[in-house]
């Protein structure tokens, strides 16, 4: 806007390319791209347009509960009962299907599992607010792991690939993209466009930042809370249809670990535990690197208990990067 004076009063801050390149999901893409130039160097099969894309199989199915587990994390909470909802609702899924029901009808069940399971966390958290997320659902954890052990003991149930459209859920492809590749990235951008270009996505980082002030604006922080966990509930019972596609069968013990997994890719994809912070394009790129990461060293042979210290110390280096004050340490060499 010009003034009478002829000056221009802006009110917008010019761009600041040190800031940009400073971004937490600008480091996450170099990691990236060096976790890809590492593999391409320890395996020449790694670069196969087809193999990198059947590679996405081999972590897609967990990576769906990475997105609502975002929401939850940005609340300033956790949900560590996710593992347990997936064993439950692929239980549900074979007993029903076992039982005579139609394909389409188990699937339904298996949802409305895993999103009851989600409803029931939300509905104990708001309704008695003085108790600790990771109390409240360690406590359904165990309750959902061992409702499965009970209806399947150590017994597995299956027949899920005598169901051409269920298998192809997991093992389908259109040309050489997975049909589960597709329905992730669409998923990934529903739930990207509501964290950042929606009111309840606003919201989300009210509550985060300070709930009670968060209520005294107005908003209604239980309902957002109760419906949140029950979208991870749902997700929960996404990932347990993948799972049972891929393996065609379901056990009480499956999914054991996904919510370390699952709330370990938000967490280096910038989604602060504390809440109130963290950008979705950064969770979605932590969920390829160590996807990418654990393929890359699979083609190599390397035990599977070495990768896990790889993946744990990569973890630490990344999480403690920002708050390493590089800048004051080469300025005490300088000094020197």
């Amino acid at each position: 806007m010009a003034t009478k004076s002829g000056r221009v009063i802006s009110a917008q801050k010019p761009f600041d390319w040190k800031k940009a390149l400073l971004k937490w999901e600008v480091f996450l893409v170099v990691i990236f791209i060096a976790v890809n130039i590492m593999n391409a160097f320890i395996s020449p099969y790694y670069l196969s347009v087809n193999g990198l894309f059947t590679a996405t199989s081999s972590f897609l199915e967990k990576s769906f509960i990475v997105l609502p587990m975002a929401y939850v994390l940005l609340l300033g909470e956790i949900d560590i009962s996710v593992g347990a909802t997936v064993a439950l609702s692929a239980c549900m899924l074979g007993i029903s299907f076992n039982a005579g029901m139609p394909m389409g009808a188990a699937v339904l069940i298996c949802l409305l599992t895993g999103a009851a399971c989600g409803a029931l966390n939300g509905l104990i958290l708001t309704r008695f607010q003085e108790l600790a997320p990771m109390i409240v659902t360690l406590g359904t954890q165990i309750l959902y792991r061992g409702l499965a052990e009970i209806l399947l003991e150590d017994q597995a149930t299956g027949g899920f690939t005598k169901v051409a459209w269920f298998k192809n859920l997991y093992w389908g492809k259109v040309g050489v993209v997975p049909i589960m590749f597709i329905i992730f990235v669409i998923c990934a951008a529903v739930f990207g466009v509501v964290m950042h270009g929606t009111t309840f996505g606003r919201r989300m980082y009210a509550i985060g930042s300070n709930p009670l002030a968060a209520k005294y604006s107005g908003i209604q922080v239980q309902r957002i809370r109760f419906i949140i966990y029950t979208l991870t509930g749902l997700f929960s019972a996404v990932t347990a249809l993948f799972l049972a596609s891929g393996m065609g069968s379901a056990r009480s013990n499956i999914a054991s670990g996904y919510e370390l997994e699952a709330i370990s890719m938000a967490v280096l994809g910038g989604i602060l535990t504390d809440g109130g912070k963290g950008n979705f394009p950064g969770a979605i790129l932590a969920i390829f690197i160590l996807g990418f990461l654990r393929y890359g060293l699979g083609l190599v042979n390397v035990a599977s208990q070495l990768m896990m210290v790889i993946i744990g110390l990569l973890l630490i280096v990344v999480v403690m990067a920002p708050n390493l004050n590089l800048g004051r340490f080469f300025k005490k060499k300088a000094a020197k």
